[in-house]
């Protein structure tokens, strides 16, 4: 029967049917077809098409072949790193040289006007010009103060008001455009002095002689900063005289606490500091304590060695990881120390003795082994009195070789009752040290500084011998303690932020998106850590300790007569006083001037590292983070922690081949190293692997060692001119230099120095420069043959002999003016044979073609950069005029020629793909609402005889938007639909295109993790891992007080009103909701975030019954009222950072898309440093999984209570000593001045007072 076969077949079909739906149904889930939607090959016609388009219009903008042809003419030579790395550093040498004598005239001319002056009584009436109260004409005079009642009686004479000088003073480019007057000096007094006290006033008095050694320093060498002299009762007398700065909150400036003026009044010195940890030092006393210790800390340079010990029943370092040692006192160890201190509390009852002999052993340890300073060496002791003398403990370790001691002792009583203060005296005055009794905390700096002279004593005793000290790196006068008050301040400017965002947004603020935005926004800031900032002016400092030159002094003190009877007596004693240290600024821009980086080429670069490796400058040198503050151990950089190898090592597992490198260079060698190293660039967030060779010689009479390098792919030859280009044979042939740099669209290198006069200034480097070319035309022109002109007593011994009258010429007579002749040549050269590119004649082109690809392509600027620093640009516009602002927008941002990022990347790329353009947007460009410019550049390369050298970059500017239109119309609708991501990536994995212009910029590893890491797992991308030893961190800060808060009860009442300040803003905020008035007024005063007015509070939620939600934002909210104070930590960070795996014929690229095994097809772009990458959608992925380019704590899994820098203590590097050592003479023993005993009164009244309370309480 057919029927019932036919009814069986039909319900198999059917079956079979059902059968074939699930299956289709579930393929997308089984992941077995969508990849093979991705067609390779024609992926593969993108890329070429893409490239292709690119590279054709590059070579027709950029014409870089045109510009090739134009370098024909010149010639290529070897580069001899030894031999410009001792040029260079005899330059630096010879200005330095000028320095040193500005400094000893000023230094001798001082001790012959205090010794003349030695009679003078001292004027409190003498008017002077303060830097911080004079005035310049038309400035209002300031009212009479008018004296307190009864200040007459408390101060024992008449208020005393000199009225402020006036002066005029005039903006001077050298001086940073500081108001400058150059006929006098002005004189900075710091808070903490009294002006009119006898011995100041005096100083202040016979120093203003200093004014015509100040003008005649100036005269010989108008290169020279600023002049100064320091003065040991803490004035500054300043030249040329300027107005203070006042927009900083408080005057922290003493010159006293400068590294200039600690280091030249003192040798190098080993200090043990001895804190009194017994029961009686709480409240006033701790507090005084503390300001103590610090104020000691703040004296102290890296060439001095210091740690802190409490002592109780047992002697404790206040930092656990430091026992037993003595540290450098840098700035990160003394951060290290102060925090230790701040949190330490008083205990138990101090054992002297066990105190003493402990400081007395780690000193001799200290000594004996080689470690520390090896020179000076003391022993501070703070306590409110001792029990007992100790004359044992001194006989045993510091008299058995008398008279000599080799230890001091400085005592500090604290407390106004104490009785018991000649134990402690007699300690500081038998050990050549002395003795202070402080009650207040606003006499602790000065009475501290009283140290300083007594460790002076012995270069004093010395007379003829001034140690010439070279200070390290610092920023002019400001105090790294701004730098926590300034992150204060950030802090609460984001707390006030907070506030005005969430009363204009509610609860929208809140979402965790919302958060993380502005957490990442904040972020982002903390890692500006800018290279070139005119925010701080960095300098190194020579100074030089000036002497009094009488040996006896008539002498007032306090004598006690009996217990209770005190009497002022006058004595001639012995003194061996220091007046002060004189001193003048060096800027690092200017050591910089000297380096030539046009001898150094493209990515190379020179610095200096000091005797301790620290290094003095270097490009990757980042003192200030946040664009603004200083970091808090900004000077302390160590040349390795700047020079990354590429071995593949751990965080601060340094190389040692690095090492031996650092030891030959602190020895102050001469030598040369190849070595492969990791540069990064660009934010930090590039980076290229690369071989460079480093060269390095001594500054002679210098502490510091100068290297220089450059890679070895491109920098081993250079471009030169050849003997007919040369200026004045062009001279000859009758044509004008002058004519070569026509129009404005070219720039020079704004730091390099081509020509600068020494008595002129001009208002941009190009108007200097055309003046010289002029100056270059005339007869008689000749090259001068230094930067720096000799010093004059130099020249004096040099002149003599060929004058009859001695007389030697100064700067300004022989030479006002220096050129560097070699890189004249060569700009000169350059800008003749390109003349033609900022021709707009020479751009003026007929052919359809090249105006279909300006216009299609939106190109809007061609611009050519030289290796001599010349820059030149042409601007288009898209209706064929031209638009000279977009060549500003440029030339404001863009004159660096080879320091310009696009310069250096251009020529590394031309060893990976010689034909190619290197594109590049900016960073997170599709964040900004406005055009963004797509960059492309190229380097041009000279070959002769086998040899080639980087001549010159070309490039260009479009709009990223033609850009984004070629990219689809080449890919049709394809990158369109859901199922496909197209992207265009950069040789570092940044995002150049993308379907979502938001991720324009952004590094691809954010933007989709699973992918990013399947690219470097088949070598597309490889991982480098860049160390930043410069990062700061943030540490969460403790609000309460470290001085025995827990044991006072008004922490109770702290407590209260903590609280009631919560709830009184909680109210506030509610208000602010509740109340439009209100609002409207608040807005009025502080002003609104977007500048529009705030939209209306909207309905609550418990106005519908939702309470709960209401509530639980309110807590949220709270949190953000509080400000979760963070303190500054020093810290080190570390970024995976990416690069293209650049091997020839990379099979990854003929690998085709395999189901979502391999769910991409990924190709490199002909002719660019940039990759196409099609991924499929449609197959899952992790987006948990995030890769970044942002900096990542490093965690070196230290024990609970130690920091990073007990980490890098216990592997320190090697440092040099400075060579001046002065800590004995034979007559010190003959000064006895060692300070004044105190005497206690008794207040019968409230001693009743006292007796009284106790009895009722």
């Amino acid at each position: 029967m057919a029927w019932p076969r036919t009814r069986t077949l039909a319900h198999w079909w059917r079956l079979c049917l059902g059968l074939f739906s699930i299956v289709v149904w579930l393929v997308p889930c089984v992941n077995l077809q969508p990849a093979e939607n991705i067609n390779y090959n024609l992926v593969h016609s993108w890329a070429d098409k893409l490239g292709m388009e690119l590279f054709h219009l590059g070579d027709f903008i950029t014409r870089r072949k045109e510009v090739q042809e134009s370098f024909k003419e010149a010639k290529v030579v070897s580069r001899n790193g030894a031999s410009i790395v001792d040029s260079m550093a005899k330059e630096i040498e010879m200005m330095m040289d000028l320095k040193v004598s500005a400094v000893r005239r000023i230094m001798d001319t001082a001790e012959n006007t205090a010794l003349s002056h030695q009679n003078d009584l001292a004027d409190k009436m003498f008017s002077y010009y303060n830097a911080k109260e004079m005035l310049e004409p038309g400035d209002p005079f300031p009212p009479i103060p008018t004296p307190a009642p009864d200040m007459d009686k408390d101060i024992g004479e008449p208020l005393i008001y000199v009225q402020p000088k006036v002066v005029v003073l005039e903006k001077r480019p050298e001086f940073h455009n500081t108001p400058v007057n150059f006929s006098v000096s002005s004189v900075h007094v710091p808070v903490n002095v009294f002006d009119r006290a006898p011995d100041v006033i005096k100083a202040i008095q016979w120093s203003e002689n200093l004014d015509q050694i100040f003008r005649d320093n100036y005269k010989n060498d108008p290169t020279l900063s600023w002049q100064f002299f320091g003065s040991s009762t803490g004035f500054m007398r300043q030249f040329p005289a300027s107005k203070w700065n006042k927009d900083v909150p408080v005057d922290l400036y003493d010159c006293r606490l400068r590294s200039w003026y600690m280091e030249a009044a003192t040798s190098p010195k080993d200090i043990v500091i001895l804190m009194d940890g017994s029961g009686s030092m709480l409240g006033q006393r701790l507090d005084i304590a503390k300001h103590v210790v610090n104020t000691i800390l703040d004296t102290l340079g890296t060439n001095d060695f210091v740690n802190i010990f409490t002592f109780a029943k047992e002697v404790s370092p206040v930092v656990s990881c430091f026992e037993d040692l003595l540290i450098q006192a840098n700035l990160d160890n003394i951060r290290e120390l102060k925090e230790g201190i701040e949190s330490f509390k008083p205990k138990s009852i101090a054992n002297y003795t066990a105190a003493l002999t402990f400081a007395f052993e780690l000193l001799e340890d200290t000594k004996s082994s080689s470690r520390g300073a090896q020179c000076n060496q003391a022993i501070m002791v703070i306590g409110d009195g001792a029990p007992e003398n100790n004359r044992a403990v001194f006989e045993l370790h510091n008299w058995r070789d008398p008279p000599y001691k080799p230890v001091r002792v400085f005592t500090y009583l604290i407390g106004k009752e104490v009785a018991n203060w000649d134990d402690i005296r007699w300690m500081a005055c038998e050990n050549q040290g002395y003795y202070v009794h402080l009650s207040d905390t606003a006499e602790v700096r000065e009475m501290v500084l009283n140290y300083i002279p007594v460790m002076a004593r012995p270069l004093v005793l010395g007379r003829h011998d001034h140690p010439v000290i070279w200070s390290q790196v610092y920023a002019d006068i400001e105090d790294t303690k701004l730098s926590d008050y300034l992150w204060e301040i950030k802090q609460c400017e984001e707390q006030k932020a907070d506030v005005l965002e969430y009363w204009q947004v509610q609860d929208r603020m809140l979402e965790p998106s919302e958060m993380h935005r502005r957490e990442y926004r904040r972020m982002k800031e903390t890692w500006n850590q800018p290279v070139d900032s005119n925010v701080y002016q960095f300098m190194t400092t020579v100074s030089m300790p000036i002497y009094d030159r009488r040996e006896n002094a008539n002498i007032t003190e306090e004598v006690l007569i009996n217990e209770a009877l005190w009497e002022l007596q006058t004595r001639e004693t012995r003194i061996a006083n220091i007046l002060g240290v004189a001193g003048t600024d060096v800027p690092i821009n200017d050591i910089k001037k000297l380096l030539s980086p046009f001898m150094l080429g493209v990515n190379g670069y020179a610095f200096i590292v000091t005797n301790n490796g620290y290094i003095l400058f270097h490009p990757d040198f980042r003192p200030i983070f946040q664009g603004y503050i200083l970091k808090p151990s900004y000077n302390s950089v160590d040349m390795i922690e700047v020079e990354l190898l590429d071995d593949d090592k751990g965080a601060r597992d340094f190389n040692p081949v690095l090492l031996t490198i650092r030891d030959s260079i602190i020895n102050q060698s001469t030598g040369s190293k190849w070595m492969l190293v990791k540069n990064h660039f660009d934010e930090m967030k590039r980076v290229i692997r690369i071989k460079r060779q480093y060269y390095w010689t001594a500054i002679k009479k210098t502490p510091f060692t100068l290297v220089i390098s450059y890679p070895e792919q491109y920098g081993v030859s250079r471009m030169d001119i050849r003997t007919e280009q040369e200026i004045h044979r062009v001279n000859i042939k009758g044509t004008n230099i002058r004519s070569f740099f026509d129009g404005k669209r070219w720039k020079i290198h704004p730091d390099w120095l081509f020509c600068k006069h020494s008595n002129r200034t001009f208002k941009t480097p190009e108007i200097e420069l055309l003046y010289f070319l002029e100056r270059m035309s005339e007869p008689g022109w000749r090259w001068p043959g230094s930067r720096s002109a000799m010093p004059p007593e130099h020249a004096a011994a040099m002149f003599s002999n060929n004058s009859s009258t001695g007389r030697y010429p100064s700067i300004n007579e022989k030479e006002s003016y220096y050129c560097d002749r070699q890189l004249m040549q060569a700009l000169v050269f350059d800008a003749r044979v390109t003349g033609w590119f900022s021709n707009k004649t020479s751009w003026h082109s007929k052919d359809e073609k090249g105006n279909e690809f300006k216009q299609r392509f939106g190109v809007t600027l061609a611009f050519l950069a030289t290796h001599s620093g010349l820059t030149r640009w042409h601007e288009f516009h898209s209706n064929g005029l031209e638009d000279t602002r977009i060549g500003e927008a440029f030339s404001q941002n863009n004159t660096r020629a080879i320091d310009e990022i696009w310069y250096k990347r251009a020529v590394d790329q031309h060893f990976v793909r010689e034909e190619s353009f290197v594109y590049s947007v900016p960073f997170d460009a599709g964040e900004s609402k406005s055009e963004i410019l797509v960059t492309a550049s190229h380097a041009i390369f000279h070959n002769e005889g086998g040899k080639a050298a980087p001549a010159a970059v070309v490039g260009f500017q479009f709009q990223h938007s033609a850009l984004y239109k070629l990219f689809h119309n080449i890919t049709g609708n394809a990158c369109a639909m859901d199922d496909k991501d197209c992207y265009i990536l950069d040789n570092n994995g940044y995002v150049v295109i993308s379907t979502r212009v938001h991720e324009t910029g952004r590094f691809f590893g954010e933007v989709n993790g699973a992918i990013m890491k399947r690219l470097l797992e088949e070598n597309v991308y490889k991982r480098v891992i860049v160390y930043d030893y410069q990062a700061v961190c943030f540490k969460s800060k403790n609000d309460n007080n470290a001085s025995s808060m827990l044991l006072s009860p008004f922490i109770h009442v702290l407590r209260l009103g903590k609280w009631l300040l919560h709830t009184a803003l909680w109210y506030i905020v509610q208000l602010m909701q509740w109340a439009p008035g209100v609002s409207a007024h608040f807005a009025d005063m502080h002003g609104d975030l977007n500048g529009t007015e705030p939209r209306p509070p909207p309905e609550h939620h418990e106005r519908n019954g939702h309470g709960n939600g209401k509530k639980k934002n309110d807590d949220t909210w709270l949190r953000y009222l509080t400000l979760h104070r963070t303190r500054l930590k020093t810290c080190d960070m570390q970024r995976e950072l990416y690069t293209l795996f650049n091997e020839k014929d990379n099979v990854v690229y003929n690998m085709t898309a395999h189901a979502c095994e391999r769910p991409f097809v990924v190709l490199p772009i002909p002719n660019s440093n940039l990759i196409l990458l099609v991924i499929d959608q449609l197959c899952p992925r992790d987006a948990s999984l995030i890769l970044t380019v942002n900096p990542q704590t490093i965690d070196y899994h230290l024990p609970v209570n130690d920091s990073l820098a007990c980490f890098k203590q216990a592997n320190e590097f090697n440092r040099v000593r400075p060579q001046s050592c002065i800590s004995r003479h034979a007559n010190e023993s003959a000064i006895k001045l060692c300070g004044k005993g105190c005497a206690v009164y008794a207040n019968l009244g409230l001693l009743l007072l006292c007796h009284i309370l106790s009895r009722w309480l």
